[in-house]
């Protein structure tokens, strides 16, 4: 079996600021002590040689999950195994959680899940990574290994897959999206046009994921500086149908005011088809959570934003749900008059508070019942037709002359 540098291009970097953070050094060392050759690999490394943030830390290494456990606990480090089945030990601290996995060959995929088993053989691991710019080694001491040629392809924003395209994406059809996630976050230049046909002819698989996992990594996808170029290439490739994207979807999106640009949620918006069936087909397929299905809903009901009717759109459903309907009537070229003095406003808003309660109105004498909530809400209607202004005395006045009505 091959080791880590063996038929493969090797080059020396720095030792990155990340490499010594006590957390990392600590699973480094203990894992090397225990005869673990360990290695960083994926995104971290990928991440480091383009100079951008780190966030997740993989380690690979050739103990089996057992010895990973052993060697952890040996070194006094908390770990959990959530991932142990397929060879993930995940070594946890208060500043960082960090996945060490033993290295793996494919033994068996069926679109969506893959058999494997473990191997010492470096190579066979990254023959069986997704792209060639995640399928780089970087030991503790700054030693690159590169099988696929994935350092020369990060540094020129190529994203290609490793080896087959097509059976790269036939043993997960996550990969589909993963394609087109990595291009809009890494890619220069036009896209592997090998990797591109194989999306295209393999686009139906797309339908054996789960809701979630299409979402999940869609959100990703939305979360690019500029996702659009990408979303283009995946309409012309048959790849936008599970996500309900209207005709003028992503031209609506490209009309978002650069500030949004950290809003993947409000970036779906845009894309989301006008059409109720479509979206709800969407919804549906993509098991979205309550809180962003709440968020859509809120902001496709539509809002009036001219005039005095914004101050009580702003009260009664929340200033996001108001900017969202907004800045997307905005992008959409569909505005009513004053939409830009709307999102200022919105944007500005400091929630009033009804200076009365319930028990105010008990308090004053009234007797339980649902006439309480029914007086509570006229006398609300009351105070937001005059602009909030009216304080609790006034209010409860208000309240105490409908009561005697």
């Amino acid at each position: 079996m091959t080791g880590p540098g063996e038929t493969a291009q090797t080059h020396t970097l720095p030792i990155f600021p990340w490499m010594r953070e006590p957390s990392v050094a600590a699973v480094m060392a203990a894992l090397s002590g225990a005869g673990g050759t360990p290695c960083f690999v994926g995104g971290c490394v990928r991440d480091a040689i383009l100079g951008r943030d780190i966030h997740d830390i993989d380690i690979a290494t050739v103990l089996l999950p057992a010895q990973v456990q052993d060697a952890l606990t040996a070194a006094s480090i908390k770990f959990v195994s959530p991932g142990f089945d397929h060879g993930t030990i995940t070594a946890v601290f208060p500043d960082r959680v960090i996945e060490v996995t033993t290295l793996r060959r494919d033994v068996a995929t069926d679109g969506r899940h893959a058999q494997v088993a473990y191997t010492d053989d470096w190579r066979e691991d990254a023959m069986r990574r997704d792209f060639t710019m995640n399928a780089l080694f970087l030991s503790g001491d700054g030693l690159l290994v590169d099988y696929t040629g994935g350092l020369a392809d990060a540094k020129a924003g190529r994203v290609r897959f490793v080896g087959s395209a097509t059976d790269r994406i036939q043993e997960d059809f996550l990969r589909i999206l993963r394609f087109f996630r990595f291009l809009a976050h890494y890619g220069k230049g036009d896209p592997d046009p090998e990797a591109l046909d194989a999306c295209r002819i393999n686009a139906p698989g797309l339908e054996n994921l789960s809701g979630e996992r299409l979402a999940k990594e869609f959100f990703r996808l939305l979360e690019a500086p500029d996702p659009v170029p990408a979303l283009r290439l995946m309409e012309e490739a048959g790849c936008l149908h599970p996500f309900g994207v209207g005709p003028f979807g992503i031209e609506r999106l490209t009309g978002l005011p650069a500030a949004t640009q950290d809003d993947a949620e409000l970036r779906f918006m845009a894309l989301l088809s006008d059409d109720p069936a479509i979206a709800g087909a969407a919804f549906d397929r993509l098991k979205l959570s309550n809180a962003i299905t709440r968020r859509i809903v809120a902001a496709r009901d539509g809002f009036r934003l001219d005039g005095p009717a914004i101050e009580s759109q702003l009260y009664r459903n929340g200033a996001r749900a108001v900017l969202d309907s907004a800045l997307l009537q905005q992008a959409g070229g569909h505005v009513e008059a004053g939409v830009g003095a709307a999102i200022d406003r919105a944007r500005n808003w400091d929630a009033p508070v009804f200076p009365i309660r319930g028990q105010d109105l008990l308090d004053s004498g009234m007797s339980p019942g649902p006439d309480v909530g029914a007086i509570l809400g006229e006398t609300e209607d009351w105070w937001i037709e005059r602009k909030f202004e009216p304080g609790r005395d006034a209010c409860l006045k208000n309240a105490l002359d409908r009561i005697r009505r």
